[in-house]
């Protein structure tokens, strides 16, 4: 059957500078493939579009996601899964939502609570019906990005508006703690920094004043929790992750590998590659005690 010319774009979308990058990502796996535990930088919601999908997260360990279920995991968690089955999905990835209706978001995100135990939302046959559609478009021509920003506006009212506060509470409770800018700014840009002063000035502040804010925010000096947060984030990676030590090194921002050792023999007693040997032994590799 010869293929409806009035379903092909004839615009040449490659050569206009606004194409969305990676803002929705429609993901085909197949059976057995594996994503290993890695940090989200951004928020994300997954949409199940087929098949059977195992995730472990903080907020979903040892879920398996079926077809028309979404979740939702914050900026900062960290995240691995396994495919049962071909499956086929797409990730939504947002810092902040864009808001049609923003007093219903404000209701919901005032009224969140954490849930005994985090379940799936289904999709609404409305919410479906996009999804599968956004799924076809990204899967045949280069996104526009203006597009998909009408669509995600559209994403969001869906399920903002038509799901009961209750459950849109439970659901959004991972990022209620992340609505400010700031918060998400810290979230962001805290691996990427060497010292305060790069940090404050990444983000347009005054040394002091960024101290000031992020006292006031986090209880703490903001190098001590860079410092801590670059140990948790360096021992996660060493143990769960195949990623190079080269990599390891340049995502928390280390000028050298030698700097980079340097800072585990301090922090953890060894080497980044004793370090990853003993954790493949069996090992428990840890912080140093202070």
């Amino acid at each position: 059957m010869a293929r409806d010319p009035f379903c092909k774009t004839y615009t040449d979308c490659s050569q206009c500078p606004k194409v969305t990058e990676g803002i929705c990502v429609y993901r085909k796996l197949s059976r057995g493939q594996h994503f290993p535990k890695d940090k989200c930088t951004q928020n994300c919601i997954l949409f199940m579009i087929s098949g059977e999908l195992l995730i472990n997260s903080e907020e979903y360990p040892g879920t398996i996601l079926y077809e028309g279920q979404f979740i939702l995991q914050a900026i900062g968690s960290m995240v691995e899964l396994l495919a049962l089955t071909e499956v086929k999905y797409i990730c939504y990835w947002f810092n902040e939502l864009p808001l049609i209706c923003p007093d219903r978001y404000e209701e919901i995100i005032n009224q969140a609570e954490a849930p005994i135990t985090y379940t799936p939302l289904i999709m609404s046959s409305k919410l479906k019906y996009l999804i599968g559609d956004l799924a076809i478009y990204l899967d045949e021509q280069l996104p526009c990005g203006k597009f998909i920003e009408l669509k995600c506006h559209e994403l969001t009212y869906l399920i903002t508006n038509y799901y009961p506060i209750p459950q849109l509470g439970a659901f959004f409770y991972p990022i209620s703690t992340y609505t400010e800018s700031f918060q998400y700014f810290i979230m962001q840009n805290y691996s990427k920094v060497k010292n305060v002063e790069e940090f404050a000035h990444l983000g347009g502040y005054t040394t002091t004043t960024f101290r000031r804010l992020f006292r006031n925010l986090y209880g703490v000096p903001v190098y001590e929790w860079i410092l801590e947060k670059k140990r948790e984030g360096i021992l996660e990676d060493l143990q769960h992750t195949k990623m190079r030590i080269t990599e390891i090194c340049n995502r928390y921002g280390f000028d050298s590998l030698s700097h980079f050792a340097h800072f585990c023999k301090d922090s953890f007693g060894d080497t980044p590659r004793a370090l990853r040997k003993k954790a493949a032994n069996g090992e428990k590799i840890g912080k140093l005690p202070d």
